[in-house]
């Protein structure tokens, strides 16, 4: 197998199209697909069956790039070992991370990290939490910054347990039903249980349906025969957060989004259902020093820059 062969194959299966494998490949359509009937030809087999809006592998296809994929991350391995070895610091570090959780915390740490590293290219990319294990375990990305509920966790992925959040319900501090609601900037141990019967009249908005939160958000709610009225879906915690201030709605969100907050009143949930903030890379995974480092300032960050407010928090800082 030739290994620029290989990348090529790869690609076109990733995109579904040679169009937009060539894009991204940045050679032109023509001779990557040349390079597809060249390599078809010299196997007697066809990698692929050629639809009219996308490109799926054959039976064929899908063993080839089983055994390509894996020998482009030998590839990337043993490169990473050898940079390691030679002190050279040059190379890509593949990072991702989940909408709105990551953004913040790599922009922080960006410049920290390329001060030490400047040879190391930090490459972000924003999935989908499914997204995010599927592509680690596949070998395309090093670390990942991935909110995940137990029943998630792919057996192929190490897990390094940042901090279990909970979830908890966020109403308007301004609606009768808010009148039981701690004062702002109550250390989460110490918010109030909701009684979400209390809450069946009013509206909620809620992340999309495809999300890790949402999922535990459903599960929460089957648990407790709730069945709320849905005013508005969205990507966005910050949209949803913006709702709530402005007195349309509750929504529920990690423990993450709870801030000193006068307009919004907190409460937490019945048996106090969460999820973990981890850092999530491939088991047995050569972990590289630029790697390591950045596990270190993930670790940090959300340590001292955005930690929970707890009563440990509140007592450190004197508040």
């Amino acid at each position: 197998m030739d290994v620029k062969q290989i990348e090529y194959i790869v690609k076109i299966a990733e995109t579904g199209s040679i169009t937009k494998a060539a894009e991204q490949l940045f050679i032109t359509q023509s001779a990557l697909n040349q390079q597809l009937l060249k390599l078809e030809q010299s196997l007697g087999v066809k990698l692929f069956m050629r639809h009219k809006h996308d490109m799926t592998p054959t039976e064929a296809g899908k063993v080839y790039l089983k055994y390509g994929q894996h020998m482009l991350q030998e590839k990337r391995e043993a490169y990473t070992i050898i940079n390691d070895m030679s002190q050279n610091n040059v190379g890509k570090l593949y990072f991702t991370f989940a909408r709105e959780r990551g953004i913040d915390m790599f922009c922080s740490t960006y410049s920290v990290f390329h001060q030490k590293f400047p040879g190391i290219i930090l490459e972000p990319h924003e999935m989908l939490a499914q997204q995010q294990m599927a592509r680690i375990s596949q070998g395309y990305v090093d670390l990942g910054l991935v909110t995940v509920a137990d029943e998630d966790k792919l057996p192929g992925l190490e897990y390094e347990l940042i901090r279990k959040e909970p979830m908890i319900l966020a109403v308007p501090r301004s609606t009768p039903q808010a009148a039981s609601a701690a004062r702002p900037g109550t250390p989460l141990e110490d918010l109030p249980v909701a009684d979400l019967k209390q809450f069946r009249d009013l509206p909620f908005v809620l992340i999309f349906e495809r999300s890790t939160m949402r999922r535990i958000i459903d599960k929460i709610f089957r648990q407790h025969h709730f069945n709320p009225y849905v005013l508005f879906e969205s990507a966005s915690i910050r949209t949803l957060e913006t709702m709530v201030k402005t007195d349309l709605a509750c929504t529920i969100v990690s423990a993450n989004y709870y801030k000193f907050q006068d307009k919004i009143a907190y409460y937490r949930l019945p048996g106090d259902p969460q999820w973990e903030l981890d850092i999530v890379y491939k088991k047995k995974a050569y972990l590289s020093k630029p790697m390591l480092y950045y596990k270190e300032l993930m670790q940090r960050y959300f340590r001292e820059k955005s930690p929970l407010i707890t009563r440990k928090l509140l007592t450190k800082t004197g508040v």
